[in-house]
Order: C-alpha cells, then sequence, then structure tokens
C-alpha cells in the first residue's frame, strides 16, 4: 500500500477512536465503572454509602449545622456538560448534600443550580410539610454553583434590519445621532 492509503486509514481510525455519546459518558464513571444513578441511590441509599456519585439540582434551602452545611437539592438530569436541567418537572425527588468544611449557607440562596460530586453517606428523614421525607445524603467532595449566565441557551441578537444609520457608522444601540458624533 501507499503512503497516501496508510495516512487515510491512520486518519479514519484517530476521528473514529474520538466518537462517543453522551449517554456513555453520563453512564461511566472516569474509573470505568458503571455512575450511580439517582434513582437507585433514593430507592436504597445504605446499600451505596461510599460510593462515588454526581447530581445537580436547584437549591432549596441551605443551613449550618455543627458537622457542616446542610443543603436541600431538588434533583434534576444532568446534561452532558454535567450542568442540571431547568426543567423542574424531570426532578425524581430530594437529595441532601453536606458540606464538612465551612460554607456559608448566603452563597448558595435558594434557587440556586448546582452540580455536587461526593459519596452516598446513607439517608436521613426530615420533615416535609406536614409528612416525613427520607433524603439520600450526599458528602461533597466537589460543589459547581452555575451562574445566571450559565443557565441556559446562549442569546443571540436578531436580525431586525437596516436602520435609519446604517451603513459604516451604525451604532448596535440606537440613538438620535449619528454614530459618530
Amino acid at each position: 500500500m501507499s503512503k497516501r492509503w496508510w495516512a487515510l486509514i491512520a486518519l479514519v481510525l484517530l476521528i473514529t477512536s474520538g466518537c462517543s455519546s453522551t449517554d456513555d459518558l453520563m453512564e461511566t464513571s472516569p474509573s470505568g465503572t458503571p455512575q450511580i444513578t439517582y434513582t437507585q441511590v433514593k430507592m436504597a441509599p445504605e446499600s451505596y454509602n461510599g460510593q462515588p456519585v454526581t447530581f445537580g439540582g436547584k437549591v432549596l434551602g441551605a443551613r449550618r449545622l455543627k458537622e457542616g452545611t446542610r443543603i436541600e437539592i431538588l434533583q434534576l438530569p444532568l446534561t452532558s456538560s454535567l450542568q442540571p436541567t431547568l426543567d423542574l418537572s424531570k426532578s425524581q425527588g430530594r437529595f441532601v448534600a453536606i458540606q464538612k468544611e465551612f460554607l456559608d449557607p448566603a452563597t448558595i440562596p435558594a434557587g440556586t443550580f448546582l452540580t455536587v460530586t461526593g459519596e452516598v453517606a446513607g439517608s436521613v428523614t426530615l420533615p416535609l410539610d406536614e409528612t416525613e421525607y427520607t433524603y439520600p445524603i450526599v458528602d461533597i467532595k466537589n460543589l459547581r454553583v452555575w451562574t445566571k449566565s450559565e443557565e441556559g441557551a446562549p442569546r443571540v441578537r436578531p436580525y431586525i434590519g437596516p436602520g435609519p444609520y446604517w451603513g459604516p457608522y451604525w451604532s448596535p444601540y440606537w440613538r438620535p445621532w449619528p454614530y459618530y458624533w
């Protein structure tokens, strides 16, 4: 075979080796072991003690306790970039994340979207309205807070068409005088 064929084969192998779906990224951890889902942990939190997990969601509240900061989170599915989805109807429940080091609850107010990586640490039963709810517990190893600018799709300014000052001095901001004044 000629060098051209070997180069083509190498290029094809290089391109196909880099292809993977986002499902593969979500279902396996970096170590290659299957990723534990929120539903599995919710059903039997004690059986996953010490297992690494990555969950995301919307903060419902945070409170400083003796053992650390307890964050109550509405679980939401994660996108391929590990950002929680904004559709609250996709939630499968709630969980509690514990930050052992000092974390001021004011830095993660209710409504904040975040992603938590940590280890399952059993469960806790707390009051929820007029009932009791069993929350899986995650000891936080890494906490990622998503800012407003990172939430949602990027905004693109629509094309409106030429205005009264269209031309080399056109300004993206409307002004009652020409741009060069």
